[in-house]
């Protein structure tokens, strides 16, 4: 009986070469799973050490925990749970933020005004609509001024499941709300070991006036 020994050649095929000299090729099997193990072993070790700083999808989680339980998470409570294959999800106890889109593909040049002075102290715009909120930073934004406009439409949308029927008057009541638990859910951040001075927001668009 002939013994074989097995060569890999990626990324197309292994060749089985038997002391008949023979060579068989045979298509592909084992590459396509050695990659996925090879994926999800990266991905492994990057949440063992957790992450201090935050992104969109951490800021998300963050609020949505503490929207719904009160409580703050740590880096380590969420280094499991971060989804590093696709980030970009919505979080819908978080008010389903997007951040980052342009901003024409978000407001109207001519509204561009009435949304600065809906909350003219802040660092952000926010477009509360049906499906999703949009959120856009200004350029010099921290990660405390986005998680100041998560809060903001996370509390409009937990308020409009609340009545049931959308509010002219939401987002303001949502930043009354916000700005009272602020201030105490910020210390909790930051005992909690998150840096809150930059936000990595990516290749994100930001604007400036």
């Amino acid at each position: 009986m002939p013994v074989c020994r097995v060569e890999f050649v990626v990324p197309v095929y292994y060749r089985v070469l038997c002391d008949s000299g023979s060579i068989e090729y045979l298509q592909l099997v084992v590459a396509p799973l050695l990659s996925v193990i090879h994926v999800y072993s990266v991905c492994e070790e990057m949440r063992a050490a957790p992450v201090n700083t935050l992104n969109p999808q951490r800021t998300a989680m963050i609020v949505a925990d503490f929207v719904k339980t009160g409580k703050i998470s740590s880096p380590a409570d969420l280094r499991y749970r971060e989804d590093l294959l696709f980030p970009g999800r919505l979080i819908e106890d978080a008010g389903k933020v997007k951040v980052g889109r342009s901003l024409h593909e978000v407001v109207r040049p001519s509204k561009l005004q009435q949304f600065k002075e809906a909350f003219p102290e802040e660092k952000f715009l926010l477009n509360h609509g049906s499906r999703w909120t949009d959120m856009i930073l200004e350029h010099n934004a921290t990660g405390e001024d986005a998680l100041r406009g998560w809060l903001v439409a996370a509390y409009a949308s937990d308020m409009e499941q609340l009545v049931h029927e959308p509010s002219a008057n939401i987002l303001q009541e949502a930043y009354d709300k916000m700005n009272s638990t602020f201030s105490p859910f910020l210390a909790e951040l930051q005992a909690k070991g998150w840096h809150t001075d930059r936000f990595l927001d990516g290749t994100g668009n930001r604007f400036a006036f």
